[in-house]
């Protein structure tokens, strides 16, 4: 499936640091929202936030991938759309090279104006707020 959304970081933490900020509950609580995420396949989780007059504030997901420390990937459900996000990480001389990507938008979805911007702005400002955590 090609991803609607492809964003590439550099962080500079090594890969281990990251992959448990992306993994662990109460280190993801403080840089994307509060959730009951356990990195183990199958597993049902839930990100919630406060609601908006748009949105109920609460995203469902399923865990796919777990391949410490290098993929990890799950859906996400939210309003009636259903994605897969995936992190992949690789190690460089420089810390942690961060690969995100998101898939699966409808049709419909796609043709809103500004929603995958929104997508990408979304995401970049989560990583920009995960970045002072572990670096």
């Amino acid at each position: 499936m090609k991803a609607d959304v492809s964003l590439d970081f550099q962080l500079k933490s090594p890969i281990d640091k990251v992959w448990k900020a992306l993994t662990d509950s109460e280190i993801l609580a403080k840089w994307m929202w509060d959730n009951d995420f356990v990195p183990v396949v199958e597993h049902n989780f839930q990100f919630t936030t406060e609601p908006s007059e748009w949105w109920d504030g609460i995203v469902n997901g399923e865990v796919l991938e777990v391949d410490e420390p290098n993929k990890l990937s799950y859906t996400w459900e939210s309003s009636g759309e259903k994605t897969t996000v995936t992190w992949t990480l690789k190690e460089t001389s420089e810390g942690t090279h961060l690969h995100f990507e998101q898939a699966g938008f409808s049709e419909q979805t796609k043709e809103i104006p500004g929603a995958l911007e929104g997508a990408i702005s979304g995401w970049t400002q989560f990583v920009e707020k995960l970045k002072p955590l572990i670096e």
